[in-house]
């Protein structure tokens, strides 16, 4: 569980990053939570863009992806979410106390 000075620090960071992937009409399925995951192995902290083609609501596939793969939504803001989960192999972010 992450602090709040902690997920503000993760929002700055955030802030110029691009999404990298993209959570079209499929919606949430297998593939996307292994490409989420793979994704936040190896940087850490990522930007998921939901496609206006996708009927479910942000916030609905943050929490069910972030309780698939133990991740932390650090912010959802209209159809963009932010996922933290730290690297088990290559640590990148080091977190405020």
């Amino acid at each position: 569980m992450l602090t709040g000075k902690q997920k503000s620090y993760l929002k700055g960071l955030a802030h110029t990053m691009q999404p990298i992937i993209q959570v079209g009409k499929n919606g949430v399925n297998d593939a996307l939570i292994k490409t989420v995951y793979d994704a936040l192995e190896a940087r850490e902290l990522i930007k998921v863009s939901i496609l206006q083609n996708c009927f479910e609501e942000p916030k609905a596939i943050a929490a069910e992806i972030a309780e698939v793969i133990n991740a932390e939504v650090i912010q959802v803001i209209g159809k963009t979410i932010v996922f933290y989960k730290e690297s088990s192999k290559k640590k990148q972010i080091i977190l405020p106390k």
